[in-house]
């Protein structure tokens, strides 16, 4: 099976986003190769842009609070396992204070770096981190790889709260839903919402099928089209029946 998460809102979209880019640069920085730790500094930036929000922190607290409030709930409920609620509520807890901690605005220990803010400005000109461009980062690329991979762990540090922070949040979110089979006929499908919200939505459908799905959703109609996965010529319908499962997520 091969799934596909649409965000319903902007605060989801934001937090798929952060949580890819996190995968990313981890996956970079634990390799040994200069293109590797270069590829991995991109996608540092790119956390920066994308958590520059001045709201995200504010936002991220209250639903970590949101959350522990709801799930306190559970307390006493003999459907629940205290064990698991305590170690999710501990990791809420958790997650609130170091997101506290980080002081001023996410990222700001990265602008204060004029040579990394110097790299950022070169590296959105195609070709721009060039050695005759920028030969400090030339250097810095030559460096030892473990050198490179402590900076690149010594930057990343202060960004890992918020890392800890929408994993929590994303695991509750995608564990709120239960799967359900449908069919779309001829490659489209339909569902009225009766005014039902969701903040994500999954779909999972077979990997062999040569299709993928297209989705635009609000709280009247969830409507699905499968594109055939023809990427030599124009978009067109997948005309074919498609068995698929659908998750629909909202955090309580």
């Amino acid at each position: 099976m091969i799934s596909y998460e649409f965000p319903l809102n902007e605060r989801v979209r934001t937090l798929l986003r952060l949580e890819d880019l996190f995968v990313r640069i981890e996956r970079f920085i634990a390799r040994s190769d200069r293109t590797d730790h270069h590829a991995a500094l991109n996608v540092l930036f790119e956390i920066l842009e994308v958590a520059s929000r001045a709201d995200l922190k504010s936002e991220l607290l209250q639903e970590l609070d949101r959350q522990k409030k709801a799930l306190n709930a559970f307390h006493n409920n003999p459907e629940i396992s205290e064990d698991v609620l305590d170690a999710i509520l501990n990791r809420l807890e958790n997650d609130s204070a170091n997101l506290l901690e980080i002081s001023g605005k996410i990222g700001q220990h990265l602008r204060d770096n004029e040579w990394l803010m110097g790299i950022k400005q070169r590296a959105v000109i195609p070709g721009g981190v060039c050695e005759f461009d920028l030969p400090s980062y030339h250097y810095w690329q030559h460096l030892p790889e473990d050198k490179r991979r402590a900076d690149l762990t010594g930057w990343l540090a202060p960004l890992l709260p918020l890392k800890a922070g929408l994993n929590i949040l994303l695991k509750l979110l995608r564990e709120s839903g239960r799967a359900r089979r449908f069919t779309a006929h001829q490659g489209t499908f339909q569902q009225m919402q009766g005014g039902r919200v969701a903040q994500l939505l999954s779909v999972s459908l077979a990997r062999s099928l040569p299709c993928y799905p297209e989705i635009s959703a609000n709280k009247y109609a969830l409507n699905i089209r499968f594109v055939a996965a023809d990427f030599s010529a124009k978009t067109s319908l997948y005309e074919h029946d498609v068995d698929f499962s659908l998750v629909f997520c909202s955090l309580q």
